[in-house]
């Protein structure tokens, strides 16, 4: 409510232009690193999900060709 009441009397581009920039400015760098480890952690999770797709595809494959010959070559 404080908030809302300190903004009342202030134009609208103090509002919506100044008070984000200066947000922006203050708490950028922080910003930029949180974004920066949540797209880090996403890329490293999305080839993790293809290496192990990948192993699983060469393994089943490997498995059908070894299965259509004899089981006696083990």
């Amino acid at each position: 409510m404080a908030v809302r009441d300190v903004l009342t009397g202030l134009p609208w581009w103090v509002k919506w232009i100044a008070v984000p920039v200066i947000v922006l400015v203050v708490f950028g760098g922080l910003i930029t690193t949180v974004i920066s480890i949540v797209i880090g952690l996403l890329f490293k999770v999305l080839i993790l999900v293809a290496l192990v797709g990948g192993l699983v595809y060469v393994v089943r494959k490997f498995m059908s060709s070894s299965s259509s010959s004899s089981r006696d070559d083990w």
